[in-house]
């Protein structure tokens, strides 16, 4: 098989086009699929890009970033989480999709595997095929709050592994993995030659704890983050990766090669948004009202929430009770209520039929129409 016809579709896109088309014809259309903060970019940053565009300096930055933004997050690492990190081993990269797609490209060969949650986020299959590596399903339940665990990662990692990916809060459970299983897990795959990647990019999204920096527990781990869902700056398509000193001279080379700089204003934005305190805070309460208002209301409609959220803006729901297709279910939801919510097989194959999520990246308004919606089912 060609690798593109293993490239699996976004489908909670599919469901999204729908929900537009419908709209289209005057429907009103309840979104808690898409997890795209509803949030305007804060002020401060759209400020600081209009001041960067008078200047006129919108030249290439070096492949691997602006200084002046390496530097900054540096110091946001040791502000944040207690971590020394050089300013070298932060790569700048197109979001975190670009992050990905980057480490891939460095780490595997052909027929080299990362292993993975099932569920978990759909295009992380994909940036893997695309590299010419394998994904591994490793199936995930609530004994683990969705996440892989030191034992799994013994249990599945073989000769060809290159990597374990956590995501930490996940998506789409929007659960926190346990500290000291992320310890050995990093510990797990140190001990084999291999890579712990920690997608952090819903750090800052969390509700009554922090979870930590995979650099607090192993200086070899590779971490993602971005600006998109905490700084609500999805467009701007900036994010970072920071990799061991072995790595940057591999991932210098490929970013010059597959998209040579990232944009130079939101690069430049990104260190304004890095002193924004108030703007963030301010979307983080408002997610926890939402996610609170929806841990109330969904059991009663028969949406079995086994692992409360603690982080990101999502809800993964049993829905046993209520169908035996999620798939159908979901999409017979959009056409007969209006109302859109994502289908489990979006995030893998285990327990998918018995699985919906809710993004909760949506008004508190809309949210109780949705309810009120599903309450006639």
């Amino acid at each position: 098989m060609r690798r593109i016809d293993c490239i699996e579709p976004f489908r909670v896109m599919q469901l999204l086009e729908r929900a537009k088309e419908l709209e289209s014809t005057g429907r009103k259309i309840i979104h808690m699929e898409i997890g795209e903060p509803d949030f305007p970019t804060p002020r401060s940053v759209i400020e600081a890009a209009k001041a960067h565009l008078d200047n006129g300096d919108q030249f290439y930055t070096p492949s691997t970033g602006a200084p002046e933004l390496q530097q900054a997050l540096s110091q946001w690492y040791q502000d944040e989480y207690g971590v020394a990190v050089d300013s070298k081993r932060i790569l700048i990269t197109p979001g975190t999709s670009g992050a990905f797609s980057l480490i891939y490209a460095v780490l595997l060969e052909a027929g080299e595997s990362v292993l993975l949650s099932d569920p978990g986020y759909p295009c992380q299959r994909n940036f893997i095929r695309l590299a010419g590596g394998n994904p591994v399903n490793v199936p995930v339940g609530p004994e683990n709050r969705y996440h892989l665990s030191d034992s799994l990662v013994q249990q599945r990692w073989q000769a060809e592994t290159r990597a374990a990916v956590v995501i930490n809060p996940g998506n789409p459970t929007g659960t926190l993995i346990n500290p000291d299983e992320l310890k050995r897990i990093a510990s797990a795959c140190r001990e084999r030659d291999g890579y712990l990647i920690s997608d952090e990019i819903y750090h800052g999204l969390t509700y009554g704890t922090r979870p930590p920096c995979a650099l607090q527990f192993d200086d070899n781990a590779i971490v993602v983050n971005g600006f998109s869902k905490r700084w609500a700056m999805t467009g701007w398509r900036i994010g970072w990766i920071i990799v061991p000193e072995a790595l940057i001279d591999a991932c210098r080379r490929v970013m010059q090669n597959i998209f040579i700089a990232a944009p130079t204003l939101s690069q430049h934005a990104a260190i304004t948004a890095l002193k924004e305190r108030a703007a963030v805070e301010s979307m983080r309460l408002a997610y926890d009202e939402r996610r609170q208002f929806l841990l109330r209301e969904l059991p009663k409609l028969g949406f079995e929430i086994v692992v409360e959220p603690q982080g990101a803006f999502y809800i993964y729901a049993n829905v046993e009770k209520l169908t035996d297709d999620s798939r159908t279910f979901c999409w017979k939801l959009l056409e007969e209520k209006g109302v859109a919510i994502t289908p489990g097989e979006d995030f893998g194959t285990y327990q998918s039929d018995r699985h919906v999520r809710f993004s909760y990246a949506t008004g508190m308004d809309e949210l109780k129409e949705g309810i009120r919606r599903l309450s006639t089912l």
